[in-house]
């Protein structure tokens, strides 16, 4: 997922008295104003195709020679394409057409008012771009990178003017996807980055703010999506297909880790990883997957390679999630106290025909043989050896879920197991049974979003609200972490988290200050 420069006459963020007088130094760059992009692979291609739609002069620039000629032509090719598809009116696209050129030197970039790069993620390779730019450009254009993993900071700090310079991170396809990270370098200028960020949305993106960390936000965020999905295929707890199935069908995510990386490209995935890992001095949190270094080795590197988690050769079957067997519904159970972030399960169940007693206790559901079925807590059942434990997993919307997953020891009475299976089966779901691993899939994977999302916003890097806007468009979550977290609750989000850290005690799980502030805040709230 990946994831150029102003007219003269605006703002100088360093010697701010050369700008034109008069001028709205925070506005969006005018459409009037030149456009530049260096890079004409699918990227540069998208962000040119945003701009130019958008109404802008956009010079296309490329180092290898006939390369802008022939990113000019496939773009008037997709401008054709819209036009067929009725998306484009045949006028404007005439229009774009004419405002659209191939530069063939960088010297006719000169009058652009906003330069946007989007070559090989290479740092020495983009810092001799950009010292090159700033001696052909006026001092009042904003530079930009698209970069998706380089540090804002290291790519202006060999520039005279480093308070002009911003990063610019689109998703691909750029066209289509509607969110922009704007990301501020530590010398970046304020002025600079609203403008920037004006500018985007006026192109019809959504914008979000950026301080310049490993990952920025999404990216860092998301680390846990799939590092959480991989560490429960390691620990055997259930295959690539079931855990695909869990978080899409029972957490709400549109494609699962495993499907998903072999979309990006395993090699593509471990290397981000790798590199936030290595960025935050190897923090426990973002420790890479062996599982997955030895798929990367062994050349399976997702659909392009034709082979990764999953086959994708002609004919290949995908493997099925586990799915249990019909079993029979008990008549009645019983809940025990509120069950939290599972309590709506308490209605469907009624709406199902099951009868539901009700007592005081410690928020679990028990069956008519006496076996406890509870939400996953971080707690495994091989630890209650004497009694009948068998946890469920958290849900986006339990009413809206295809499929329920289920955890417990192999040494449960085959019976007790069965009445769990049948009491979900009967609100129409799908089951799938996993090995007894703490916390399961969806609840460790949404605790974990959650504790680096408030960590980065505890940290600065963006406010809970972008960090939100950011997972939800950036990578389609059906809810940003902070949100999702405020919806469970930080005190169950927590608790978990404390209870992974007690079986794994390497760091990984400790809760982060920004969740343990969010959880007392909570606690003092409820004691009022």
């Amino acid at each position: 997922m990946s994831a150029d420069v102003t007219a003269r006459g605006s703002d100088d963020v360093t010697t701010s008295e050369t700008a034109t007088e008069g001028q709205d130094h925070t506005a969006a760059i005018g459409p009037d104003r030149t456009v530049a992009v260096v890079g004409t692979g699918t990227m540069g291609q998208g962000i040119a195709q945003v701009a130019l739609v958008a109404g802008h002069p956009v010079r296309l620039y490329d180092s290898a020679p006939g390369r802008a000629a022939e990113a000019v032509a496939a773009l008037t090719a997709r401008l054709d394409r819209l036009v067929e598809k009725g998306r484009l009116d045949a006028t404007a696209r005439e229009a774009a057409v004419g405002r659209l050129h191939a530069a063939e030197d960088p010297a006719e970039l000169a009058d652009a008012s906003l330069v946007i790069e989007a070559i090989v993620e290479d740092l020495s390779v983009k810092q001799r771009l950009f010292a090159d730019l700033e001696k052909i450009v006026g001092d009042d254009t904003v530079l930009a990178t698209n970069t998706s993993s380089l540090s804002v900071t290291a790519i202006a700090g060999g520039l005279r003017l480093p308070g002009r310079f911003v990063g610019l991170h689109f998703f691909n396809p750029a066209p289509l996807l509607p969110l922009v990270e704007v990301v501020s370098g530590f010398a970046t200028d304020q002025d600079v980055a609203t403008r920037a960020y004006a500018t985007v949305k006026g192109w019809g993106k959504t914008p979000v703010r950026c301080a310049d960390t490993p990952g920025f936000i999404v990216n860092r965020v998301a680390r846990p999506f799939y590092a959480e999905a991989l560490r429960v295929y390691e620990e055997g707890a259930a295959d690539p297909a079931t855990i695909d199935a869990a978080l899409r069908e029972c957490g709400g995510f549109r494609m699962g880790p495993f499907e998903l990386t072999d979309l990006i490209g395993q090699d593509v995935n471990e290397a981000v990883t790798r590199s936030v890992w290595d960025s935050f001095f190897q923090d426990p949190k973002f420790t890479p997957s062996l599982a997955q270094r030895r798929l990367v080795e062994s050349g399976r590197l997702g659909r392009k390679s034709g082979h990764g988690w999953f086959s994708y050769a002609e004919g290949a079957e995908r493997p099925e999630p586990h799915t249990a067997a019909p079993a029979n519904a008990p008549e009645w159970i019983t809940v025990w106290g509120d069950l939290g972030p599972a309590e709506p399960l308490v209605g469907l169940f009624e709406a199902a025909g099951i009868t539901v007693l009700h007592k005081k206790g410690g928020g679990h559901i028990e069956l008519p043989s006496g076996a406890e079925l509870s939400l996953a807590d971080g707690e495994t059942s091989f630890e209650y050896a004497e009694e009948a434990i068998v946890y469920f997993d958290l849900a986006y919307d339990y009413a809206a879920a295809s499929r329920i997953v289920l955890s417990t020891r192999e040494d449960l009475d085959p019976a007790a197991l069965a009445e769990a299976v049948g009491l979900f089966q009967a609100l129409g779901k799908k089951v799938s049974v996993i090995g007894d691993v703490p916390g399961m899939i969806v609840a460790r994977t949404v605790a974990m979003l959650a504790d680096v999302a408030a960590d980065a916003v505890d940290r600065g890097v963006a406010t809970a609200e972008d960090v939100d806007t950011a997972m939800r468009l950036g990578v389609n979550y059906p809810a940003g972490p902070m949100e999702w977290a405020g919806r469970v609750g930080y005190r169950h989000t927590c608790g978990l988290l404390r209870e992974l850290h007690a079986r794994y005690a390497n760091g990984r799980y400790a809760p982060g200050l920004g969740l343990v502030r969010r959880a007392a805040a909570e606690d003092a709230e409820d004691s009022r």
